[in-house]
């Protein structure tokens, strides 16, 4: 009971002898957890007997101790050897019933997520205060949420290649990974179309992308806020899957690989990878950015747009706008990869780092450099994939293509839609981040 005491007046910040849903989050969101403020609700409302929004301590001794006993097999099937503490080779072991694969690296900052007493194991104290303030419900929610503190990717898409471990590749665990981030990435695309068309039509229209909005809207009602959705998620995960494929393979023939890539190496061979898996896929660019710009109905389907697009103006139009769109790729994928894994990298070596907060922060700062980095060069190539709607109008080349907006709009007009973008950034990570995890689980659950 001491213990629980000591949590107690611990978590009792203002010393009232009182537990609120406040002083409870804040110590959720020191600890790393996800969604602290939800859960941190969602105890107090369980528990709070004389429902006053907060918990003394006979009503939050009763939270412990259903915590205790929930927890207290759970901790000795943990525990393979019986010696009454975990140490990261348990942690491994775990991972790897439930089908996945992490590092010894990553499990020991999982062991120091835990550990009080800085003896790289965790007795049954220190994980019971862990799970008092990670109120999971099982084993693999819990294996779900340390996942979840070890990486939080922000961008538009899961696009940026993910860095595994050997054992993970060699394993072939990715691909479960790759499947599971394919499903997130459908559902989060699908959900930010809308603001994804606006960003386009930023691009195209400028000041004028709203007004017409409106009157796509009132010819086709909501419904053609998602026109060209499908072709985008086609698009999304194999390309991101090819990506990550060349980045790794490229990856084993760099001197010195099993140690950490230097700047410039993360720099090289995000340009090629990104630039590579992009040419390929190009076709399905110039098909979504038709499909987001073509009054609803015009075209019946993908099938259709690619057909008209080809009889009235050959193959090579399913090519427009690539040379800006390659010259867009390079900085692009090149500072995105170096900066996140270099970010990253540096964020996680310090456990104050740990807290989801941050390292959005952290990840949504190498997305926003990629994106100021190439962004104007995303403005040509949109406008030149959209060239169908001036016909007469004869191909530019980039150089042209930016005096001809910096005449019409100034600076500025470099940017248009860029203040979308990072809008929908957000809710994609969150999405993304949230559902993968869930999806992994349940490929893991179904092995």
């Amino acid at each position: 009971m001491d213990q629980f005491r000591s949590l107690f007046l611990k978590l009792d910040s203002n010393n009232d002898g009182f537990i609120s849903v406040e002083e409870l989050h804040r110590e959720m969101e020191k600890n790393g957890i996800w969604c602290p403020g939800e859960k941190a609700q969602a105890i107090v409302g369980k528990y709070d007997q004389n429902a006053d929004g907060r918990l003394d301590y006979e009503e939050f001794l009763k939270y412990l101790q259903d915590r205790e006993r929930k927890w207290k097999i759970n901790f000795q099937l943990l525990d393979k050897n019986k010696c009454g503490v975990l140490d990261h080779e348990e942690i491994i072991y775990l991972f790897k019933e439930l089908g996945l694969v992490i590092s010894k690296q990553n499990a020991k900052k999982i062991i120091q997520m835990m550990d009080k007493d800085s003896s790289m194991t965790v007795d049954w104290v220190e994980f019971l205060h862990h799970i008092i303030l990670n109120p999971v419900e099982d084993i693999g929610e819990l294996v779900s949420s340390w996942k979840r503190s070890m990486i939080f990717d922000v961008g538009e898409s899961r696009a940026m290649p993910m860095e595994f471990t050997q054992e993970e590749t060699c394993s072939g665990v990715w691909k479960k990974y790759i499947v599971a981030g394919g499903l997130a990435d459908a559902v989060s695309r699908t959900l930010t179309a809308p603001i994804d068309r606006l960003k386009i039509q930023l691009q195209i229209y400028g000041s004028k992308a709203l007004s017409q909005g409106v009157k796509e809207i009132q010819v086709g009602g909501l419904r053609s806020m998602w026109q060209g959705n499908l072709v985008n998620v086609l698009k999304g995960t194999p390309q991101s899957t090819l990506q990550y494929i060349i980045y790794n393979q490229m990856k084993m023939h760099v001197p010195g690989h099993e140690d950490k890539l230097s700047v410039k190496q993360r720099f090289g061979l995000g340009c090629i990878s990104g630039a590579a898996a992009h040419a390929i896929f190009y076709p399905l660019e110039v098909l979504k950015v038709r499909l987001n710009l073509q009054t609803a109905g015009n075209y019946s389907g993908i099938l259709e747009c690619a057909r008209l697009i080809y009889q009235n103006e050959s193959a090579t139009a399913f090519y427009r706008g690539f040379k800006p769109s390659i010259l867009c790729m390079i900085p692009y994928t090149g500072v995105e990869c170096a900066v996140h894994q270099s970010i990253m990298s540096w964020a996680k070596a310090d456990p104050a780092n740990s807290k989801d907060s941050r390292l959005f922060f952290f990840s949504f700062v190498a997305f926003a450099s990629g994106q100021i980095a190439s962004y104007p060069l995303a403005v040509i190539r949109t406008q030149q994939q959209a060239k169908a709607f001036s016909m007469n109008t004869k191909a530019s080349s980039a150089l042209q293509g930016l005096l001809a907006i910096y005449a019409k709009y100034g600076i500025r007009g470099f940017y248009n839609g860029m203040g979308t973008s990072f809008v929908r950034a957000v809710p994609c990570a969150l999405l993304n981040c949230t559902l993968s995890s869930r999806f992994e689980l349940l490929l893991s659950s179904n092995k």
